[in-house]
């Protein structure tokens, strides 16, 4: 593939840039932090001694918090949370609230996660511009088995069927309350085999609620071989119902999940055979969202840079500012500065997940996040690379 162009003057490279909201100290554990979880002992055992310690309940919180948790989440609560909202906002990046609670099982639990959510979407109205984005998972609102009977069109029993139009009724709150705000809120998507029955729910919330802008967006994870043609459905859809599609494109977040369950069940597994057929599929959905960019409201979730550059070329190409209200690019907080703080310099949209919660609630997400960490050696070591250099950078400076 031929190296995409990017603005002469944008370059991912600037460390200044990229690392102007950290002071020397906050850097300098970061570099230790991504050092150790990029170190493959550390990487194979860290998660399975985190869960057993928690499973046990040893007094490993505190250590947690102030490591992966201080730079992966922005707090505990939403008012924690906030001045990191504020902190990104003074740089020109915007925030994703995500309250991020997975996997319970307790109607209780679903019912205060809902409350969470629109707490979220509540916040936005405090600090609209520097919101654009709320986000929650189906499974912090209903129950994870229940989603796998409901995507496998298995017959619920009559509790079960209640249970479901509860699910249904958080739903429709939590989309109903960012049409009238006015608020982005997008449906992560999950596991292969619960995301039938999540994209079911997105798109019918899109056909109530994105009938003159974009409220409710969908996930489409593109290392799914079946991704891309759904992506293309449903913008089919869209058109036909009069609706504005809300897309949010990741490559995926289970891959060593999906294929372990494929190989133990024994059927295909969903996931493509290479990373460059993912890659392929992410930039082809990237280009064919463009194309109809009326149409679709975009953002990409993406730590790539090629896929980002590719992304900045083809909207030079069709001479669509940078700043063009239906694309937004994002990143995860505590990850890939270089890119969510250059491309903010020069007035791309962008966004960082800002997650939130207890941090027994949100170590799934943690756990997801060191072992995506450590998976990719290649992107741990530039954000070392990047650390080190910015460090060498501020002694050398006097500004």
């Amino acid at each position: 593939m031929q190296e995409p162009n990017v603005p002469l003057n944008l370059s991912f490279d600037n460390t200044k840039l990229a690392f102007k909201h950290l002071s020397n100290k906050e850097l300098k554990k970061s570099y230790w932090l991504f050092k150790v979880i990029s170190n493959q002992v550390m990487s194979g055992v860290g998660p399975f001694l985190t869960k057993t310690a928690l499973f046990f309940r040893l007094p490993i919180s505190g250590l947690i918090k102030a490591t992966l948790f201080k730079q992966f989440c922005g707090g505990e609560t939403l008012e924690e949370a906030t001045p990191t909202v504020l902190r990104l906002f003074a740089n020109n990046v915007g925030s994703v609230l995500d309250y991020s609670v997975e996997g319970e099982e307790n109607e209780v639990v679903f019912d205060h996660s809902a409350q969470q959510i629109l707490k979220c979407i509540d916040k936005t109205m405090e600090f609209p511009d520097a919101i654009p984005f709320c986000v929650f998972k189906m499974t912090a609102i209903a129950r994870f088995s229940l989603l796998e009977k409901i995507s496998n069109k298995q017959e619920l029993k009559g509790y079960e069927q209640l249970e479901w139009q509860k699910a249904l009724e958080r739903v429709d709150m939590i989309c109903r309350t960012a049409s009238e705000f006015s608020q982005y809120i997008m449906i992560d998507a999950e596991e292969s085999w619960i995301q039938s029955a999540i994209d079911e729910v997105a798109l019918k919330m899109m056909e109530k609620y994105n009938v003159k802008k974009a409220i409710v967006f969908n996930t489409y994870q593109l290392y799914r071989t079946d991704k891309l043609a759904a992506l293309i459905t449903d913008l089919t859809i869209a058109k036909t119902h009069g609706f504005v599609l809300g897309v949010k494109l990741v490559r995926g977040a289970y891959l060593e999940k999906e294929r372990k369950r494929a190989l133990e069940n024994s059927y295909p597994s969903p996931i493509h055979h290479t990373k460059e057929d993912t890659d392929c599929d992410f930039n082809a959905s990237v280009s064919f969202c463009l194309e109809n960019i009326e149409d679709v409201i975009l953002m990409i979730g993406t730590h790539n840079l090629l896929s980002c550059e590719i992304l900045i070329e083809k909207m030079e190409q069709r001479q669509i500012a940078s700043n063009h209200p239906h694309i937004y690019f994002a990143q995860l907080l505590g990850m890939s500065d270089n890119i969510s703080f250059n491309l903010a310099h020069h007035h791309f949209n962008v966004a960082k997940y800002v997650p939130f919660g207890p941090v027994k609630s949100v170590m799934p997400y943690l756990l997801r996040r060191a072992e995506e960490n450590s998976a990719i050696a290649g992107q741990m070591g530039r954000e070392l690379k990047l650390i080190k250099l910015e460090l060498a950078r501020r002694e050398r400076s006097t500004d």
